[in-house]
Parts: C-alpha cells; sequence; structure tokens
C-alpha cells in the first residue's frame, strides 16, 4: 500500500502486513453544532447548561469536568436535538466527563436528514428505517470518553438519555465529517444570486456521494446505482475534473454483473452503463480504460441487439424503468426505454469507431435504422419524450411546445431533470429553463435544503414547514420529509441528499456559459452561452489540459460577448 516517502508509518509494517491495508480516501473534520433546536425542559427530564455544546471547544476529555453540559434523567428521559446547519456525511464524537450510574449510561442517538426524522419512530407502521445505515441506535457511554459513533447522512441529531435517574456530563457534541477532500476547480456565477445558489447545491450534493465510489445517496441508496450514476457524473466532470471514483464505480458494477445479467437489475442501467461510458470518455480521452472495457462492450452489444423485435422496438424484460414518475404509465416506459436503447447504441457505435471494431460499428448502425422505424407514444411523459428529444427521434420544438413548456414543473422528476431541460434547451427555451430551475429545485431551497433531494414535487410546498422545523401535532404546518414520497422513498425513508439530483449544475454549464465537449478529451470544446434573461454569467471548466475560464456579458444590442481563456493545447469552437 505506502507509495511515497509520507508513507514512513506504513513503511514500518512487513509487507504481508502492508497487502492487507486500505488507504481511506476520505478526510475528517469536526463541526460544532450550530443552535440547540430543542430540548426537554421537565423537572424530572432536564439540561443544565446545554449553551456550552455550542462553543467551539477541544474534543479531549480531562479528568475534571469544567463547565459541562449535565443531562438529568430523574424519572424521565431527557432530550436533546442539535442542528449542524447543512447537510453533512459522517456522525458524531461524544465527549463525556462522566456518567453517574457508575454501569454505564444507555443514550439513544438518532440522526435524521430532517429535524422531524430525528423525532421519529422505527418499526411497523413508521417511516424512519435504518437500511443502508444505521442511524437510530442505543448506545453506551462512560466516564472519560470520546466514543466516535454513526455514518450516515444528517444535519440534525438528537441525544437521549435512557438510563433513569442518572446524570450525564458531557463535553462536547461535534459533528464527524467524512468526506472526499478535493478542490472545486469548475465554477458557476451569474446575474441571478437564486441560480448560483442552486449550481453550488448540485456541486454539493454529488460531493457528498463522491466516497470510494459514487453513491447515490449518503443515508439510503450507498450503492452503486449505474443509472442514477450519470447525471452524478457529468456533476463530477464539471465540477471536479477527473475523479478515481467514477471508474472505480464503472468496473465495480461491470465485475457485479456478469452477461447476461443486467446492470442492478435493469435492463436500462445497462444502456446507462454504456452512455456513462462514452461521455466520460469524451471527458477524459483515456484510451487505454476505454480499450479495458471492450470485451464487455461488444457482448453487452450483442445482448441488446437481440432485444428489438423485427420492428425495432425494444423489448428488454422486467423491470422495464425510466424514473419512478413513469411507473405504472406502460407507454412512457416503452417509450423511454427505446430512447436509452436508441442512445447506448448510437454512442456504442462511436465507441467502437474508437476502438477501431468497424464490423460492430455497422452493426450498431443496423440496429439504429431498425429503431429509427419505429413510432412510439410517449404516455404524456415528459421524462419520455426528453428522452427522445435528446436521440434525435422527436422534433425539440415541438415537443417542447406541445408538452415540456407545459406547466412546465408539472411531471418533473429530480433525476430526469437534467434530460428535461437539455431538450428544452434543444428547443431555445432558456428563459423558460431558467423559470423551471428557479421554481424547482429553488423550491427545495425555500424548504430549507442544503443538499438536493431524491424525490420532489412543487406541490409539496404548499402550507409545508421547513426541514428545520418541528411540526407538533397542533401545527397547521405540513412535515414534508414525513408526509410525501412514494415507491421506495416514502416519508423519512426519502433520502434528502441524491446524487441523482443534480444534473441542474452541468446543465448551466452546459447551456448558459456553454461549454460542451466536442472531441474526446476535450481536445475541442464548443462555447455557445445561452444566457436567456441573464444580464451575464462566468465560470471555469476543468479538462485534462487545465482550466477553462469564460465571461460572457450581455450588451446593450442584446448580443453577448465573450472573453475565453482557455489552455493552448485546446481548440476553442464558438
Amino acid at each position: 500500500m505506502p507509495n511515497s516517502n509520507r508513507d514512513y508509518l506504513l513503511n514500518r509494517f512487513t509487507k504481508e502486513n502492508q497487502d492487507r491495508m486500505q488507504e481511506d480516501c476520505r478526510k475528517r473534520i469536526m463541526i460544532t453544532p450550530k443552535k440547540i433546536l430543542w430540548e426537554t425542559t421537565k423537572k424530572d427530564a432536564y439540561l443544565v447548561d446545554s449553551k456550552v455544546l455550542l462553543e467551539d471547544r477541544p474534543v479531549q476529555i480531562s479528568l475534571q469536568a469544567n463547565k459541562p453540559c449535565t443531562m438529568c434523567n430523574d424519572g424521565n428521559i431527557p432530550s436533546l436535538l442539535l442542528d449542524f446547519g447543512f447537510e453533512l456525511h459522517g456522525g458524531i464524537i461524544l465527549s463525556i466527563w462522566s456518567e453517574s450510574s457508575g454501569e454505564g449510561a444507555k443514550l439513544r442517538v438518532r440522526f435524521g436528514e430532517s429535524a422531524m426524522e430525528t423525532m421519529s419512530e422505527l418499526g411497523e407502521g413508521n417511516t424512519a428505517t435504518n437500511d443502508h445505515a444505521n442511524r437510530d441506535f442505543v448506545t453506551t457511554v462512560r466516564n472519560m470518553s470520546m466514543n466516535p459513533m454513526g455514518e450516515t447522512g444528517f444535519r440534525f441529531v438528537r441525544i437521549d438519555l435512557l438510563s433513569p435517574n442518572c446524570k450525564v456530563e458531557i463535553k462536547t457534541i461535534k459533528a464527524l465529517f467524512a468526506f472526499k477532500d478535493v478542490p472545486y476547480k469548475g465554477s458557476f456565477y451569474c446575474s441571478d444570486e437564486r441560480i448560483n445558489q442552486i449550481w453550488n447545491v448540485g456541486a454539493y450534493t454529488v460531493h457528498l456521494n463522491m466516497q470510494e465510489y459514487i453513491w447515490d445517496g449518503i443515508k439510503r441508496d450507498r450503492l452503486v446505482w449505474i443509472g442514477d450514476m450519470h447525471p452524478a457524473t457529468l456533476t463530477v466532470q464539471t465540477v471536479f475534473g477527473y475523479d478515481d471514483s467514477v471508474e472505480r464505480s464503472l468496473d465495480f458494477i461491470k465485475e457485479e454483473t456478469p452477461l447476461p445479467a443486467w446492470m442492478n437489475t435493469f435492463p436500462a442501467y445497462s444502456m446507462w452503463w454504456i452512455i456513462i461510458q462514452h461521455d466520460w470518455f469524451m471527458y477524459n480521452g483515456n484510451l487505454g480504460y476505454l480499450e479495458s472495457q471492450k470485451q464487455y462492450f461488444i457482448a453487452l452489444h450483442k445482448q441488446l441487439s437481440e432485444m428489438l423485435d423485427e420492428n425495432g422496438k425494444d423489448i428488454t424484460p422486467e423491470p422495464r424503468f425510466i424514473d419512478w414518475n413513469s411507473v405504472g404509465n406502460v407507454d412512457a416506459t416503452d417509450a423511454g426505454l427505446q430512447a436509452l436503447h436508441f442512445m447506448a447504441t448510437f454512442k456504442l457505435r462511436r465507441l467502437f469507431e474508437v476502438l477501431k471494431e468497424f464490423d460492430l460499428v455497422a452493426e450498431c448502425g443496423v440496429d439504429l435504422e431498425k429503431m429509427k422505424q419505429y413510432s412510439v407514444d410517449v404516455g404524456g411523459s415528459k421524462q419520455a419524450a426528453a428522452l427522445l428529444v435528446m436521440a434525435g427521434l422527436l422534433d425539440a420544438n415541438k415537443t417542447n411546445h406541445e408538452l415540456l413548456s407545459q406547466n412546465a414543473c408539472a411531471g418533473m422528476s429530480t433525476f430526469m431533470g437534467y434530460y428535461i431541460l437539455t431538450a428544452r434547451a434543444m428547443a431555445g427555451d432558456i428563459n423558460g429553463c431558467l423559470k423551471c430551475i428557479k421554481e424547482y429545485w429553488g423550491g427545495m431551497l425555500q424548504l430549507g435544503a442544503t443538499t438536493f433531494w431524491e424525490d420532489f414535487d412543487i406541490d409539496w410546498m404548499e402550507n409545508a414547514a421547513k426541514i428545520d422545523e418541528l411540526v407538533w401535532d397542533n401545527s397547521d404546518k405540513i412535515d414534508v420529509h414525513g408526509t410525501y414520497g412514494k415507491h421506495c422513498y416514502k416519508g423519512y425513508r426519502h433520502s434528502l441528499c441524491h446524487g441523482w439530483a443534480a444534473g441542474v449544475t452541468p446543465w448551466l454549464t452546459e447551456n448558459i456559459l456553454g461549454v460542451k465537449v466536442i472531441d474526446a478529451g476535450c481536445k475541442t470544446i464548443k462555447i455557445t452561452p445561452q444566457l436567456g434573461d441573464l444580464e451575464w454569467a462566468e465560470g471555469t471548466f476543468p479538462t485534462p489540459y487545465g482550466i477553462i475560464r469564460v465571461k460572457h456579458q450581455k450588451m446593450k444590442d442584446g448580443t453577448i460577448q465573450s472573453q475565453i481563456d482557455a489552455p493552448k493545447e485546446i481548440i476553442i469552437q464558438k
């Protein structure tokens, strides 16, 4: 494992021991709570000097207590709810001076992505879960202890002292934030501060999910869902540039999916794997990595080709899935899969050209012609229509006018947001896209989000409390986290930090800044800004050759004046 002089300590171990080691690519920092959101104040269940937990004190414990926060269980359970101010991945570290039982005090710890999630219960009839990561558990603390605990996605933490007739003296309760310490090389600024905030929240959402692999969610769905990873991968290359978590995830799911199995069991996700491979190669131009995928490409191509009937219709088996909003709409699902099958084959043909597999290039061409002959009904689905527009199988202007721009945020999904926006941009409807972005992704921010959610419906905003508000039984506000959601993400099981929701970030860079990759490895970049009703926009885009810097200013006559600074190795098209 050691590979540099900095690994001096590790070099002290034998090679046999080194071979059993794996470096954790993440950094950890400790964060003091921002505020105490709630605490019990009963005569037999209370806290003394809880405000000291907001002081920036070292976690190191000492022999004697000095200004502790004391939790007192005099027959009832005292509780404390902390707000760390923004979504985090990691756990907490508790520094305990003393507990009075002498046998160890039992604490119940509940993490929550919303304040109300920390107030929830597990079990039948409830939507809170410990799926994928323990976020609700009982632990024992002892005198002079410093205990890290938990690893999940959270902003809020509730602590209950369960041991009866017991007091616990606490020095600190700090978040232990675990993240990949990589620089933000891409950036975006424009004349609308809300749009700037949305770009940054999308970037942060994916950053939290960039662990050793790219996860879909940091609380639930700590998995490599390869289809969901497409908007996340676009965000990675837009914000961070090359990151090895992308290829590690692509390889992981390939190795977990020997053919003829489908990735994550979904035929669509094997198609998405091809699309990601293509887009990732166009970004970084790593021919060696591409060649290592060739045999799987060939076998998957044969398998997909066999999944076309004589009319050119996709006939991949169940589960047939586009996104959760399309479940139950057979026409929409069929149309969306037809589009994905076409896009995957189109991009696979381009990869076979690079790999000089010209017989396979021709085979892909035959399949593409077959699929063009089959007409589909989108079933009123914006998701399916957008994918067909991107595939070149529907007219962008007509589809935007008749469907995508109508009640624009209705029927949106966070996963398919990037594709709907892209199809609308292909119709030139930039102002419509910006309005939708501010209403839809901005709607989550209005409800207190600091990362984007697994799903969102703007109808949820009506009379909704923010996620940092407590909604008691007599409240006239709605607990948006506990009330809404469907399918596998009902209520508190709903993830409030989901990588697939961040596609708005690369969309803004691609369409407002106008930065689009034309040749593999970013050797040619086309820059065609579309400001809509924005006055100006500027930002950066990382490439394998270095950073591209752009600045666009709308002039009085409506034209756009651009300043572009790019590495000399890159050809810029305008």
